[in-house]
């Protein structure tokens, strides 16, 4: 059964907090990635911006809902996840845009949780983390690759 070491990107190419949204742009688009993990000096992640997170930013600014009852107003939308959005979209650095404590895996876990994860939270990257450090990334490409490195072996043996 195939591991998380066995299939992920051993030194993935990182951004730092304090980088350009313009930048992590360049990056994600250069290199055709779904998501970039953010690190510190240490190595140590602190969060992931992905090509929605850049997208996030077009979004219109959110307009809170309110409804009147007996001469009061209630608001259908916290104020502080309003506040939260316009950040978002106005961040002008990956720190401000980047989604922090991501969803990561160790280099332990089985193929199939991770494939499951994607799946269940919709997620296309996971960063690959020993302790607080990163050491590697996983995509669904290299979910892919190892259905495709099984396929060729059942082909040949057949």
């Amino acid at each position: 059964m195939f591991k998380a070491q066995d299939i992920m990107t051993k030194d993935p190419v990182v951004i730092s907090p304090q980088a350009r949204i313009t930048d992590a742009a360049g990056v994600l688009l250069e290199h055709k990635f779904n998501g970039l993990p953010v690190v510190d000096d240490r190595g140590q992640l602190l969060g992931i911006i992905s090509q929605d997170d850049l997208i996030f930013q077009q979004k219109k600014i959110p307009v809170p809902s309110f409804f009147t009852v007996l001469d009061g107003t209630i608001s259908l939308f916290s104020e502080k996840k309003i506040q939260q959005e316009i950040e978002k979209i106005a961040a002008t650095t990956v720190a401000e845009a980047m989604t922090p404590d991501p969803v990561t895996i160790t280099p332990e876990t089985s193929v199939e949780d991770i494939a499951t994860l994607m799946v269940r939270k919709n997620i296309h990257t996971l960063p690959v983390v020993d302790g607080d450090r990163l050491v590697g990334i996983v995509g669904k490409e290299d979910i892919l690759k190892t259905l495709m490195g099984n396929g060729d072996q059942d082909i040949q043996k057949s």
